[in-house]
């Protein structure tokens, strides 16, 4: 598709996703405290030969050409498994979705927006969602607000000026996602101490660290838990078995059993909380490059993330406990127990939790109770096609 003297060509091949990868890598050089990513991290999560979204989803990427350079990329996706979804959770029928969004001013940003579009309408969609890179369990929604620090771990990080020219091109918000800060070095509240005391005398709950050496089955529980206690919210795609896997895989590294917990109530696992030390401190100090003395300072980081901060990304308490005081309990504890171990084994002083839905009013009472406030947010946009 061109016009003007823009042109936007699909990736076909190998070729093509390689520079559909260095253009964003460009993008994000250029954009103030991004952090750059490894190369080879990115490369795999759009091929298809190896990342499992491919196995339930169709997808085509693009870039934007200008007198023959590279000005943009975006990708236009359909997740098979959000289309089973009701219409009342984000997705359901008829539902497209862009992502991976660059552009280097808005003309080219219009152009890219509208190729995305006319592909989803050819494949039957009605409506689209973005951006979001490119499950939702990756990098979803538009940085909005917080653009004056660096992104934590598997956090998006985009320039300011992507709004106006989203939001230009007719598009409206669809929800809103919060990330909170947390002073790790501080006691909480002394209501949360008392709940979580409260919890700790209760002879039904039991709290204990993951299993490192039995990892895969300690991901298939926590990954049952999540996919029954998010199954209601907003945006929610459940795993598949291969997705469960190769999340083990890829996230093993980043695992320190102190910082993720599984309660269990009456003997059988009923919440479970994640925490991963923010690998993007050490990206930052290698400039994303594993070549040639990158890999060390990121294998001795992995050993002992000492210093590091910490992103609670995933968190989940059974569904048959929602709306209860059980619920928040065990939260408050989990919460607690890994404040405690980041602070006094791994020296963390500083916490983030989220991404939270605007909505999700019981987590966003947990966040305030226990004195964390928001530092960032991002946008997910829709329009009508």
């Amino acid at each position: 598709m061109s016009s003007g003297n823009i042109v936007i060509t699909p990736v076909t091949d190998k070729a093509g996703r390689e520079l559909f990868v260095d253009v964003g890598r460009e993008f994000a050089a250029q954009t103030p405290n991004s952090v750059p990513q490894l190369r080879s991290e990115q490369l795999e999560l759009v091929n298809p030969d190896k990342n499992p979204f491919f196995e339930h989803a169709r997808v085509q990427l693009y870039i934007a050409y200008r007198d023959g350079k590279p000005v943009g990329r975006i990708s236009a996706h359909i997740d098979e498994l959000a289309l089973e979804l009701p219409v009342e959770q984000g997705f359901g029928p008829g539902t497209g979705m862009f992502g991976y969004f660059d552009a280097q001013d808005e003309m080219v940003a219009a152009d890219l927006l509208r190729t995305a579009e006319n592909w989803l309408r050819e494949q039957g969609m009605t409506r689209c969602l973005g951006p979001i890179s490119m499950s939702i369990w990756e990098e979803p929604g538009l940085l909005t607000f917080g653009h004056d620090h660096s992104p934590i771990i598997m956090m998006g990080h985009h320039p300011a000026h992507y709004q106006g020219w989203i939001e230009g091109d007719g598009y409206m918000p669809a929800k809103k996602l919060l990330t909170y800060d947390l002073d790790v070095t501080q006691e909480f509240p002394p209501i949360v101490r008392r709940i979580v005391q409260s919890g700790e005398r209760n002879e039904r709950i039991k709290m204990r660290d993951a299993d490192k050496k039995n990892f895969e089955s300690e991901v298939r529980i926590i990954l049952h838990i999540l996919n029954d206690a998010w199954s209601d919210n907003w945006g929610f795609v459940p795993f598949t078995e291969r997705e469960i896997a190769y999340a083990a895989k890829k996230l093993k590294p980043l695992v320190h059993p102190e910082l993720i917990k599984i309660v269990e109530l009456d003997g059988a696992p009923a919440a479970f909380l994640i925490t991963f030390p923010d690998v993007n401190g050490v990206l930052k100090n290698i400039n994303g490059k594993m070549w040639p003395f990158g890999w060390i300072k990121l294998l001795k980081w992995s050993f002992k993330p000492k210093g590091s901060a910490m992103r609670v990304p995933l968190m989940g308490v059974l569904k048959e406990h929602h709306n209860t005081r059980l619920a928040s309990q065990l939260a408050f504890m989990m919460i607690d127990s890994v404040r405690r171990n980041a602070h006094e084994i791994f020296g963390t002083t500083y916490g983030e939790i989220g991404w939270i839905l605007d909505d999700n009013q019981g987590m966003i009472a947990i966040a305030d109770m226990i004195k964390s406030k928001v530092n960032r947010e991002y946008l997910i946009y829709q329009k009508s096609l």
